[in-house]
């Protein structure tokens, strides 16, 4: 809490005390700016354990169709029998394999890319044009071509992960680097700080919120390609599991798959909050 003082001429023209003496007062602290709460843990929970609630008892009592959507109770049952068959483990660490290599290098490769295409008039003048004319490719049409080359094993289907993962980070690199505020570039440059200090010290950070929030999303976008990848020719995978069972008719084990992507998108989602929290500390 700040303390205001209120001199005592001006208390006498309000009505307060005629004295020497100085009044204090509490005013309250109105320097947060837009920064959100963090005391409303509970609120995302209960959302989602209402939302589990009624979707059970409208199965339960018939309202939703058991046969075009299992109540959650019995997509659990399927959840339990992968862990109790050992195939969860399977399923899950395929995926996890695929999903980290591909997204790991499309990423690394879109940073370098990206802060090329932000730092050089070169670069940008080469590159930005061949960037605005693949990334509207649908990544899922050249998987195709991705066998062909890299045949039906994981390099097809690391290589579309890491091709749809590229781009998204390449345009959040550059974007960032542009956004950064020249003003502290030119302060870097009065004080005779070096380039590669200025990048280091001054460019990269500026634009790491930008990156964070690229990441968030060519997650997503690895964990569509990731299924459409195990789709065609995996025998493991949580893409394959639910083609399997989309093909079996069993909607039980199909939301079971769902609910691994749910979970995993959530789990990716989390590490990517904590890596902001400790890499954008200097913005509190």
């Amino acid at each position: 809490m700040s303390r205001e003082v209120v001199d005592a001429d001006d208390e006498r023209t309000e009505g307060g005390p005629a004295a020497d003496m100085q009044a204090v007062r509490p005013v309250p602290f109105r320097g947060g700016g837009f920064t959100h709460g963090r005391r409303l843990g509970p609120v995302a929970p209960l959302v989602f354990l209402s939302v589990l609630v009624l979707w059970e008892a409208g199965s339960r009592s018939g309202i939703i169709s058991p046969v075009a959507l299992p109540a959650p109770s019995e997509a659990l049952g399927a959840l339990a029998d992968l862990v109790t068959t050992g195939m969860l483990w399977k399923h899950l660490g395929a995926s996890l394999y695929r999903l980290a290599i591909g997204w790991t290098l499309g990423s690394l490769l879109g940073i370098a890319v990206g802060l090329l295409i932000g730092l050089f008039s070169l670069a940008r003048a080469g590159l930005l044009p061949l960037v605005s004319a693949l990334f509207p490719i649908p990544k899922i049409a050249l998987l195709p071509l991705f066998i062909i080359w890299f045949g039906i094993g994981e390099g097809s289907k690391v290589a579309t992960i890491l091709f749809g993962t590229f781009f998204p980070t390449v345009i959040a690199t550059y974007g960032g680097v542009d956004n950064v505020d020249r003003n502290l570039i030119r302060m870097g440059q009065s004080f005779g700080l070096s380039w590669l200090s200025i990048v280091r010290k001054i460019i990269v950070p500026g634009a790491m919120p930008a990156i964070l929030s690229g990441f968030r999303i060519s997650a997503s976008i690895a964990i569509v390609l990731l299924v459409a990848a195990e789709m065609i020719g995996a025998e493991h995978g949580i893409g394959a599991y639910i083609l399997m069972a989309g093909a079996l008719f069993a909607t039980d084990q199909l939301i079971a798959g769902v609910a691994l992507l749910s979970a995993l998108g959530l789990t990716i989602g989390w590490l990517i909050g904590r890596a902001e929290r400790a890499l954008l500390s200097w913005r509190t």
